[in-house]
């Protein structure tokens, strides 16, 4: 076995609408979609479940574990810069089964420009939600974190069965080592399996593994969102969450490897939301 495979098991663990804002009915559909129905609004090219987070979770809960693999992105402002100057990354989103906005920001703006945004559902509040719901037997699965954030994560939830691979750096440049990190989930089904291992390699990673077919369960793309639970990283108070600054508090916590992110390429989301809203609908 390859000395850069390495799984930790704890505790015995082993198309598109035609118009900008309008609704359907249907969920977003891949071949392992969610056999329940979610309304979709339809923003910068993308259909997002327009559901709160506690309909997302009954969505969620809905679907049987050992469902086909289907897997859930959330794109915040940096994510859809990134995806309007890289095409590419399209089929990334366009194959998740659901899609859920994570930026009261660009929420916001969208209604200042008199666009109708989705509901709001932070990747991390999902997160905290989902790991404070399961039983301490459920099987889980996380594609990435140090093993001793893994350790610090299972003695904060109390989960006792986490099957665990942290890739190593450039894992998605290097073919054997993607390879790797596929095969891991899919012989390792659980209800959720957690993606944390940064955009857009964690949804490279879940768009393969739902196209090859043999993975169960759902897969959460939540990039740091694990971080906030082990206490690498502090969450925004509330207050700064509602006022729609925690990108602020971050930066303030990571001035140098985040002030370029929300400083000079995520405030590029103000000419694409200015774009949409002057396109007739």
């Amino acid at each position: 076995m390859p000395r850069w495979w390495r799984a930790t098991a704890i505790a015995g663990g082993s198309k598109r609408r035609a118009a900008s804002g309008s609704l359907t009915a249907t969920c977003c559909r891949s071949g392992s979609a969610l056999q329940s129905e979610a309304p979709l609004r339809r923003l910068l090219e993308l259909d997002f479940a327009d559901l709160p987070l506690q309909g997302v979770l009954a969505l969620l809960a809905g679907r049987p574990a050992e469902a086909p693999f289907g897997y859930v992105v959330t794109p915040n402002a940096d994510h859809l810069v990134r995806l309007a100057r890289d095409p590419t990354l399209r089929p990334l989103y366009d194959a998740a089964m659901l899609r859920l906005l994570d930026s009261r920001v660009v929420a916001r703006l969208a209604g200042v420009m008199g666009l109708a945004a989705p509901a709001v559902v932070p990747g991390s509040d999902l997160t905290a939600a989902l790991m404070a719901g399961l039983p301490a037997d459920e099987p889980v699965t996380v594609l990435g974190l140090a093993p001793a954030a893994l350790e610090r994560l299972a003695a904060r939830t109390g989960l006792r069965r986490i099957a665990h691979y942290n890739p190593p750096m450039g894992f998605d440049r290097d073919l054997a080592q993607f390879e790797a990190a596929v095969r891991f989930i899919e012989d390792h089904p659980a209800r959720y399996s957690f993606l944390a291992v940064g955009s857009p390699r964690q949804e490279r990673v879940a768009q393969a593994v739902a196209a090859r077919g043999k993975g169960r369960g759902v897969g959460l793309c939540i990039g740091a969102s694990l971080l906030f639970l082990t206490g690498e990283e502090r969450r925004a108070p509330l207050a700064v969450q509602r006022a729609g600054m925690e990108w602020a508090w971050r930066m303030m916590q990571d001035p140098k490897r985040l002030a370029r992110r929300y400083l000079v390429d995520s405030p590029a989301i103000i000419a694409l939301l200015r774009r949409e809203a002057k396109q007739p609908r």
